[in-house]
């Protein structure tokens, strides 16, 4: 039996496994400062960004707790981001993987995976950091190809 099965009790563990069948992956972009430090960099008070946070939240803009503000993706779509999924796959010279695997480390990527095949790495990405990526792969040494694939639907 898993440590979590121990813990929980099982009607904990028939809602959790109701609420994972009926939930959908999203991607999350959390804020990792407290309200007291936000409200000094945008010079307002701690009252009044509660006031900005509340119209937020009822808009849908973002979701908060305790410690957390999250921006949902209805936020991103205001910011004029997109916020879908893209794929790049590479390419790259034998004798050359490992200065590039090391270069591909610092981009701003979800996930970059070594596989086999006729391709080396496949990276999966927010389409909003998209161009920015492939400028920088453009100038690692040892890339002999890319391809790059977005997401236009999410079938399941």
């Amino acid at each position: 039996m898993s440590r979590g099965k121990q813990i929980l009790t099982e009607k904990q563990m028939e809602l959790l496994q109701y609420l994972y069948r009926r939930s959908r992956p999203v991607k999350v972009y959390t804020v990792d400062e407290t309200q007291q430090a936000i409200s000094e960099k945008l010079g307002i008070s701690r009252q009044a960004l509660n006031i900005h946070l509340r119209k937020l939240k009822e808009l849908g803009l973002i979701r908060t707790g305790r410690g957390f503000i999250d921006l949902t993706e209805k936020a991103l779509e205001v910011l004029g981001l997109k916020t879908g999924d893209a794929f790049i796959a590479l390419r790259i010279e034998p004798h050359r993987r490992v200065k590039a695997y090391e270069e591909l480390k610092r981009l701003p990527v979800d996930k970059i995976f070594r596989v086999t095949g006729d391709i080396d790495v496949l990276m999966q990405l927010s389409q909003s950091n998209l161009d920015e990526v492939l400028n920088r792969i453009s100038n690692i040494d040892g890339v002999k190809e890319t391809r790059t694939y977005v997401v236009i639907e999410i079938v399941k």
